[in-house]
């Protein structure tokens, strides 16, 4: 019995039952863009108050995070721009199993220095995402400063676990700020977020909102056309950009003219061309609104040559494609200005870990947060047909045997 014309009709017809029904399993399973997590439940968070010290230093504006599996600890960034204290990044423990968030421990601070192995000066830089290598080297993003008096541009840098300047990769001149402001980053809108995919081939980072010359930045009426930028690891130069359109701002503000904003603070890979992003939304009167998607770039348009996104017609641009995974609204709790998000070590339940971290401005009426979830993974498509062909092998088998 070589092959699937020798079975007698009545097999024939349950194997091409059991096909039809793996089929059924696998476009459930995997929608149209092929959603990695299923399911993510809400563990724990743990806070601290904006006085708390770590090492001398004033714990907050914790913006990015990463996790370091080979010694099982985080490292976050603060986004001070060297004025409470030298530019720096945290080391945590967070203890977690697969119920709760048990613990959150500082227990190390690190100084940044450049290439001339000085801190960085007040002002000089505004540190956003971090990202570790398989190397043990950090990648760290910087928005750079877009206000006339500071004109700062922005950075991606490779820095050393212990804080030393190793290289820094080019930026193209659309992302470098004017003045007057006609083209460039937007001040606090941009390389927000910083994410190394698994693979180690490349690092992205993303625009929170729009170039000057690409678009307005996010009002209650409208999302702002972002950039996604990916570098090629191993020769070190941009290798592509993206379009991703952020969503509206959430809620107006209660008070008359009062702050409004929506923006892509934080991507995270899952592979070279699928990621979670973080998107936080504020309002005076209003406060946080935080939305956490699945994006995929197949498909998307490579816009590096376009300059100004203004004078092109982006529906035309086959753009990066979301799917909401959870809006922290249904949480429940106080959100603070979250940030930050990277995955910790599996579960033992075989779940992904998922922590979210915020960044408190360094404000009195604000806190650092920690939040905790597990994720559940959807089944690879091979590995829902293996099993199924697993299991028919298994039936004939028996069949043979019953003969």
């Amino acid at each position: 019995m070589s092959n699937i014309t020798q079975i007698s009709p009545l097999f024939k017809s349950i194997v091409l039952s059991l096909l039809s029904g793996i089929t059924g399993v696998v476009l459930t399973a995997i929608p149209s863009m092929a959603s990695t997590f299923k399911d993510i439940d809400f563990l724990c968070e743990v806070t601290f108050t904006t006085n708390t010290q770590v090492e001398g230093t004033l714990l907050g504006g914790l913006s990015g995070i990463t996790y370091d599996a080979i010694n099982n600890v985080y490292y976050s960034i603060s986004d001070d721009r060297s004025q409470s204290n030298p530019a720096r990044f945290y080391t945590l423990s967070i203890d977690l199993d697969e119920d709760s968030l048990n613990s959150v421990e500082f227990t190390d601070v690190t100084s940044l220095t450049n290439q001339a192995g000085q801190t960085f000066p007040a002002l000089s830089l505004d540190p956003e995402g971090i990202a570790l290598t398989s190397d043990g080297t950090l990648y760290i993003s910087s928005e750079g400063d877009a206000t006339a008096a500071n004109l700062t541009n922005p950075f991606v840098n490779e820095f050393s676990l212990t804080g030393e300047q190793l290289q820094a990769l080019p930026i193209d001149d659309k992302y470098l700020p004017t003045s007057p402001q006609t083209s460039g980053i937007r001040n606090n809108l941009a390389f927000e977020s910083l994410t190394v995919a698994p693979s180690q081939n490349y690092l992205f980072t993303a625009t929170e909102n729009a170039l000057v010359q690409d678009g307005a930045a996010a009002t209650v009426n409208n999302g702002s056309p972002s950039r996604i930028v990916s570098y090629d690891l191993n020769t070190g130069e941009a290798a592509a950009e993206y379009l991703y359109v952020t969503d509206a701002v959430a809620e107006p503000s209660t008070a008359v003219d009062g702050f409004t904003t929506n923006g892509l603070v934080d991507v995270l890979a899952i592979d070279d061309n699928h990621f979670l992003s973080l998107e936080r939304s504020f309002s005076v009167g209003a406060g946080n609104t935080i939305k956490l998607y699945e994006v995929s770039l197949e498909g998307a348009d490579d816009i590096s040559d376009i300059d100004s996104l203004s004078s092109t017609d982006i529906s035309s641009i086959n753009s990066a494609q979301k799917e909401l995974l959870l809006d922290f609204d249904e949480l429940n709790i106080t959100l603070d200005n979250i940030e930050g998000l990277t995955f910790g070590p599996d579960l033992p339940d075989g779940r992904r870990s998922l922590i979210v971290v915020s960044d408190n401005n360094f404000s009195s009426t604000q806190f650092t947060q920690v939040l905790a979830f597990s994720v559940e993974p959807v089944p690879e498509p091979s590995t829902i047909v293996g099993l199924a062909v697993l299991a028919i092998s298994g039936f004939i088998a028996k069949r043979r045997k019953s003969k």
